[in-house]
């Protein structure tokens, strides 16, 4: 599996989760769930958002950041909660922090290779279709799968500027779904962060099964890895968590209200 090993981390240090916007809190939302205990830190780089426009070297500016305030923080791992980041950098940046990092694509496609699917569609951004990485990943455990993706540019916008509810946004996905269902896909993922957002309106058009929200079967990856390094937290102390954004603190509050409760408006910090 796809992680990075380092040694001499406490085991009570932070867990540390970035993503361009609101997207990474379906993640946070799952781990959080299993591993109640751990401390938690978020950054939501909302000043660049959506990462699946950008280019690879923007991306590895972006994080290079990001990372290093993870470094400087103490944190014992990050988890990559960015289908575009894993796909398009994880590869470059995997030996260079000394964090272990958790890339949710190659984690993810990993578990999904197992699945008795022949047919999988995925729904995720320009730069991770355009990656090839959830074919090129799954192909490494399981050569007989066709897996057919398709990006939705749309998206990430949807969710950011919370419109779910408006006409043109269901419009937008239903037409997007529709293509996708010509290829007649036994599961699809939502390959996205962002997506998972969406789950209510794509299950008024198909059936609610049909979709694999990645963060379930990756938070369970992360708790077993974390067990298996001997780094679960095992202080009695109340746990903390923290957010981050480059921009706009309200507008992520209000947006992330939809999967997570934020008790405060985050702090702003821009690099």
């Amino acid at each position: 599996m796809t992680t990075l090993t380092k040694s001499n981390f406490d085991s009570d240090a932070p867990i540390a989760f970035f993503d361009s916007g609101v997207g990474g809190l379906t993640v946070l939302n799952k781990v959080k769930k299993i591993l109640p205990n751990e401390n938690y830190i978020y950054y939501g780089d909302t000043l660049h958002v959506p990462y699946g426009e950008k280019t690879k070297e923007q991306l590895l500016e972006y994080s290079d950041k990001i990372l290093k305030f993870f470094e400087q923080k103490g944190c014992k791992a990050v988890v990559m909660a960015c289908n575009t980041t894993s796909s398009v950098i994880y590869d470059d940046i995997k030996n260079k922090y000394n964090l272990k990092l958790y890339p949710i694509v190659q984690s993810v496609a990993e578990i999904l290779a197992t699945e008795p699917i022949e047919r999988l569609g995925v729904f995720a951004t320009s730069a991770t279709i355009n990656s090839n990485v959830y074919p090129k990943e799954i192909a490494k455990y399981n050569s007989t799968m066709k897996v057919f993706g398709q990006h939705c540019p749309d998206w990430v916008g949807i969710v950011e500027n919370n419109t779910i509810s408006d006409l043109d946004s269901i419009l937008v996905i239903k037409n997007d779904l529709d293509t996708m269902l010509k290829n007649e896909p036994q599961k699809i993922v939502l390959g996205c962060t962002h997506y998972p957002f969406l789950l209510k309106t794509l299950s008024k058009f198909a059936p609610e099964e049909l979709f694999i929200d990645p963060a379930i079967p990756f938070a369970e990856f992360i708790k077993n890895d974390l067990e298996h390094s001997n780094l679960l937290n095992k202080s009695n102390n109340k746990s903390f968590e923290e957010f981050y954004v480059s921009s706009e603190p309200i507008k992520f509050q209000k947006a992330a209200k939809m999967f997570y409760n934020l008790k405060s408006v985050p702090k702003l910090l821009t690099f």
